[in-house]
């Protein structure tokens, strides 16, 4: 029955490719990077790629930041270890490639299809995989047994609603998560829902997050902006589609002097869609893309500050007095608010 269901599976998939990269093109009118490297995204390789790395998978932003102290760790414990990183998203790839040294590679990780997979494989030969938390691809699972590529889960997660969506897929999942080597989980309650769905050598190793230190020097500047401004500073991080609106005429109703609000969509092809936003809400607006480092001399009587920047999240946690964390005001789960804390803003 999983053999059935796995092949279904890939039917299935290989049936959507065009609309894959359909969608990989238009998210590239934003970010260009989704245009690029399309090959890789079928496993394809460049001739003469080395071989023998730790392969490392991290989706997205969240997951490469997570990573980082992981592969810090990897790399005193082993001098000269060769990683390849991939990706799924822009956010990511670009956040991976500054974690990158010499002999290190970087990658698509490959649409989840037999062929796709096998040809990765191939052309990189890993001597292991860690993929981080909730990577779970059946084709590639399978591929990687099949090529006696050992993988792990780590920092992996699992919630009670995907928990429950899982058992639906339950014939496709539970035996991909068998196959990891082991799973290293955040939490006990974690690690009780992935054995409940199949998986096998899982023990509870915390949350990578916690190992995160924000940089010091993003810090400072974000003091120093704070204390340049005379009125409050309110963060509204990692927002989503639909959250910004609403909080956009509720700064409306404020009495002048309002506090100063940091706008900070979580993805980034909506920057310029929130940038409208600010302008038919009838707000000032200064957009931190426009700045060198420093806020221009008119920046402190706009009513709003729209963080369109990557890689600057510990800079508006400094600058901001409070931060009301994205995902909260819709049913979306909430932004993780560790690296609030870690920043010190409550």
């Amino acid at each position: 029955m999983a053999t059935l269901a796995r092949g279904a599976y890939a039917l299935l998939l290989r049936a959507a490719l065009p609309l894959y990269f359909a969608r990989l093109w238009w998210r590239g009118r934003h970010e260009p990077a989704y245009r690029q490297f399309w090959g890789e995204r079928l496993g394809h390789a460049p001739a003469g790629t080395s071989t023998g790395r730790l392969w490392l998978h991290a989706v997205s932003l969240g997951e490469t930041h997570a990573a980082a102290p992981l592969i810090a760790a990897l790399r005193a414990q082993r001098p000269g270890l060769r990683l390849l990183l991939t990706h799924g998203t822009a956010t990511g790839r670009e956040a991976g490639a500054k974690l990158l040294q010499e002999g290190d590679a970087q990658a698509w990780l490959p649409y989840d299809t037999p062929g796709a997979v096998r040809r990765f494989l191939r052309a990189h030969r890993p001597a292991a995989g860690v993929l981080m938390e909730t990577e779970v691809w059946p084709a590639l699972l399978a591929e990687a047994e099949a090529a006696a590529v050992p993988l792990v889960l780590a920092n992996a997660r699992l919630s009670a609603r995907s928990a429950a969506k899982g058992q639906r897929l339950r014939v496709l999942l539970h035996p991909a998560l068998a196959r990891f080597a082991r799973v290293l989980a955040q939490t006990e309650a974690d690690a009780q829902r992935l054995r409940d769905a199949g998986a096998r050598g899982v023990a509870v190793m915390g949350n990578l997050k916690f190992d995160l230190t924000p940089d010091e020097g993003l810090l400072a500047r974000g003091r120093a902006w704070r204390q340049a401004l005379e009125r409050p500073v309110v963060l509204a991080a990692s927002t989503r589609e639909g959250e910004e609106a609403p909080l956009l005429r509720a700064w409306q109703r404020l009495p002048a002097p309002r506090p100063l609000l940091l706008l900070v969509p979580r993805h980034p092809q909506r920057f310029d869609e929130v940038a409208a936003l600010v302008a038919a809400a009838g707000l000032g607006l200064q957009r931190r893309s426009a700045w060198g480092a420093q806020p221009p001399a008119d920046a402190a009587a706009a009513d709003v500050w729209l963080g369109d920047s990557l890689g600057e999240m510990a800079l508006y946690y400094a600058a901001a007095d409070v931060a009301l964390l994205g995902g909260s005001f819709a049913p979306l789960g909430g932004q993780n608010l560790i690296e609030a804390a870690a920043c010190g803003c409550p």
